[in-house]
This record gives structure tokens, C-alpha cells and sequence, in this order.
């Protein structure tokens, strides 16, 4: 179903849509694919890593989902746009797309990460959703002609963010980006918006903690729900926006943070 105007409670969330999800093959990704299946999405799951899409094809199928996967750089441009068309093969279009790829710093100050690490996370989580966006937007106008698009941002692009200033910095240039976008679209149906996690049970984060122990702790002591986020949690809230149901929602970075910045 196409009409960006429905609101039928009795199909899944995103039933008959084609989605795609890139970085998919974990945490937050991951979690997604599944869910967007289980609201009656067909999705192309996209990640660098092939046994980790694999699994979570596999995952799907078993409980009577529509999903495909396909290994891809998101960092370089042709891989992008291959992925993208390999949805339209696949399905026949593009409706909506969740661009949650990212890469993390190693935490610490800004004048002790090095420079190739510095380029390496701003080609991830910046140049990534740039030719990610381009590549989808191309593919919604050329078959639904209407859809939606959600970026994955994080609640740390919103404050200073001293252990991972780069990191945050990039997450903030993908919020103006996402608010740029949802201006230019706009007027050709196409919605825009980004969710902004908390604190979340992802693999990035248990190895920060592993890093530095009582990360966790610390970070949920500043927040008013007092717990982490499973990615799942993430996950609903990006299957909202892509969804019908948030059809007057575009240019919106959604804060999933367990109330974090409100404190």
C-alpha cells in the first residue's frame, strides 16, 4: 500500500512496503530488518559483513518473512547505489529506507584520535547517509513516487560530547542534512527524519563499556527511565516514522534517549 494517507490499524505497520535497512547485520540494524518484516515489509537487509546478514535473513525466513541481503560498502558510492537497485530487482521498488549504519571513535579527547580514524567515521556515519539518501531518493521517485526515509542520529549530536567529540559531531552534520533533505523532498512526498538513540544495548556500546567499566551504569544514572534501551526500542520508533501513520511527520529528529536530554 502506497497512499502515505492510510491509517488502517489492522495491517502491520509498514504492510506492503518495501524497505531497506543498511546496517542491518546487528544491534539496532538488525533488530529493525526483523521488525519491519513482522509489519509486513519485504526488506533488503545491508551490512559489510555476510554471515551477520545471513543470520539475520535466516531469522526472518524462519518465521514466515520476506527478506534478501546484500553485502555492501556504505561508504562508497557505487556500492550504495548497487544495493539500492538490488531492492528495486528484487521487489520492484522502494517505498521506505533506514539508514542506521555506523561507526564508533575510540572514546577520549579530540587531539588523541588519529586522522585515519577521524576520516574513517566521518565517511561512515556522514558521506554513508549522503550517498545512501541520494541513491533511495532516486529509487522512490523513479517507482513509488512517495515514501519515507529515517537516518539513524544519536541523543549525543544534541550536547557537547567530550568522549566522542568527532563521533557526535558527524551525528550532528547527519541531523542538518536530514532537515535539509526533508525541505528539498518535501514537495515530492518523499519524508525525511531521523531518530536520535540513547543509551542502547548495541555491540558499539558493550565494547565501550568493556573499555571503560560502569560506562553503562553511568550513563543510565542520567537517565530518568534508569535503564538502557534494547534495540528494538530504537527500532519501533524508526518503523513509526517510516510507516503511514506519521504521514505529517518530516524534518523531525526523535529523540529515543529514555528521557536523557529532557533531564
Amino acid at each position: 500500500m502506497n497512499d502515505m494517507t492510510s491509517t488502517d490499524s489492522g495491517a502491520g505497520l509498514l504492510s506492503g512496503k518495501v524497505a531497506l535497512v543498511t546496517g542491518a547485520g546487528r544491534g539496532i540494524g538488525a533488530a529493525a530488518a526483523r521488525l519491519f518484516a513482522r509489519e509486513g515489509a519485504r526488506v533488503l537487509l545491508a551490512s559489510r559483513t555476510e554471515t551477520e546478514l545471513r543470520g539475520v535473513v535466516e531469522d526472518i525466513r524462519s518465521l514466515g518473512g520476506v527478506a534478501d541481503y546484500v553485502v555492501c560498502d556504505l561508504g562508497e558510492g557505487g556500492s550504495v547505489r548497487e544495493a539500492v537497485a538490488a531492492a528495486v530487482d528484487l521487489y520492484g521498488r522502494l517505498d521506505v529506507a533506514f539508514n542506521n549504519a555506523a561507526t564508533g571513535q575510540p572514546p577520549g579527547p579530540m587531539d588523541e584520535l588519529g586522522e585515519d580514524d577521524f576520516d574513517q567515521v566521518c565517511a561512515v556515519n556522514l558521506k554513508g547517509p549522503w550517498l545512501a539518501m541520494n541513491a533511495e531518493i532516486a529509487a522512490i521517485r523513479a517507482t513509488s513516487k512517495r515514501g519515507a526515509i529515517v537516518n539513524t542520529s544519536s541523543v549525543g549530536s544534541l550536547m557537547a560530547n567530550p568522549d566522542l567529540p568527532v563521533y557526535g559531531a558527524t551525528k550532528r552534520a547527519l541531523n542538518s542534512l536530514t532537515a535539509s533533505a526533508a525541505v528539498t523532498y518535501g514537495p515530492e512526498n518523499i519524508r525525511i527524519n531521523a531518530v536520535a538513540p540513547g543509551t542502547t544495548l548495541t555491540e558499539m556500546l558493550r565494547e565501550w563499556d568493556d573499555r571503560s567499566p560502569g560506562t553503562i551504569a553511568h550513563l543510565n544514572s542520567q537517565t530518568p527511565l534508569g535503564r538502557a534501551a534494547e534495540p528494538e526500542e530504537v527500532a519501533q520508533a524508526a518503523a513509526w516514522l517510516l510507516s503511514d501513520r506519521a504521514s505529517y511527520v518530516t524534518g523531525t529528529v526523535l529523540r529515543v534517549d529514555g528521557g536523557m536530554w529532557a533531564a
